[in-house]
């Protein structure tokens, strides 16, 4: 009798024989992707650790490269300071010239507005022909043109011609643009403004000068303070037709020393502090306003639009006109 005995050896997976390493239970093999980047991120940090450490040393050696040479350029542009502020001529010339030609200009502006808005048709076209002339002319085309004229007619002597010059171009475009911004922040007054001065029985010009024009003032003193801005960097124009403003002095100062861009790095940080002071006061005046009328600044046009629209000639934005 044949006996039959089960073997205990385990079947093969598909077929194979006994005792091949597919019988053999294995781990999971690492895909080939993290395999990669566990190989190359030791190389992407070491990268990024180089770029950092070549960075650190070039700033070094550029700081190094300063302070080595922190004696041939420091001493150049303190004596360039010297020459422009102690040498005060050039600093008082620019801001003198400035500030006449501000007073003069807001003078100016007020009469254009107030002719611009009269009953008299005449008067009314004429300021109006007269302020975009001014507004459409450059201001160094209107120094140049003031320069001749005074000279050829012998308006005022030789050492006042290039001031008066100045002081005119200045007038007369800023002038203009300073009608403008009036007679904009008037026509955003409420007209009930205007209806109860005329029931109190004002006249117009005290209805105008009483009521009317200390409010426009107030809306319109950022928009203002801009247009002096302007006028303060304008002058620098002065320079071609012999003014003694600043940026003449530094070219004296500039031929007299050696020292051209330390004299000129000087005037631009001069001429920065004061626009920035200026712009900081109409920011200032502008934050008060916006408080006082609670928040709603509708009938305030931005200071940057109006410096745009004087820069390109462009009429000045109006404001919304208030209920």
């Amino acid at each position: 009798m044949i006996v039959r005995m089960s073997s205990s050896v385990p079947t093969s997976h598909a077929g194979s024989p006994p005792g091949r390493a597919s019988d053999v239970p294995q781990s999971n093999p690492v895909p080939i992707a993290d395999a990669e980047t566990m190989v190359t991120t030791p190389v992407r940090i070491a990268a990024a650790w180089s770029w950092r450490v070549l960075l650190i040393i070039a700033g070094v050696g550029v700081i190094g490269w300063l302070l080595s040479h922190v004696t041939t350029v420091l001493i150049p542009v303190l004596l360039a300071a010297l020459a422009a502020v102690t040498e005060h001529i050039g600093l008082v010339g620019t801001l003198k010239a400035a500030v006449i030609a501000i007073v003069l200009a807001g003078i100016l502006g007020f009469l254009f507005a107030l002719a611009r808005m009269s009953e008299i048709k005449v008067l009314r076209w004429v300021a109006s022909v007269l302020v975009e002339i001014f507004r459409a002319i450059p201001v160094l085309i209107l120094m140049v043109f003031t320069w001749f004229l005074f000279a050829i007619y012998g308006v005022f002597p030789s050492s006042f011609l290039a001031f008066a010059a100045v002081v005119t171009g200045l007038t007369l475009y800023n002038g203009s643009v300073m009608a403008e911004i009036l007679r904009s922040g008037i026509k955003s007054l409420p007209t009930g403004q205007t209806e109860a001065a005329k029931a109190l029985g004002m006249r117009k010009t005290q209805m105008m000068l009483s009521v009317l024009l200390p409010q426009a003032v107030t809306a319109m003193m950022p928009a203002i303070i801009s247009q002096m801005v302007v006028a303060l960097k304008d002058t620098a124009l002065g320079y071609v037709i012999g003014y003694s403003e600043i940026i003449h002095m530094a070219q004296l100062s500039a031929a007299r020393y050696g020292n051209y861009i330390p004299v000129l790095i000087v005037i631009a940080i001069i001429l920065i502090i004061i626009n920035f002071a200026l712009s900081s006061l109409a920011t200032y005046i502008e934050r008060r306003l916006r408080q006082g009328r609670g928040g709603n600044t509708d009938d305030v046009p931005p200071a940057d639009q109006v410096d745009q629209a004087a820069m390109e000639n462009m009429p000045v934005p109006s404001p919304k006109p208030r209920a």
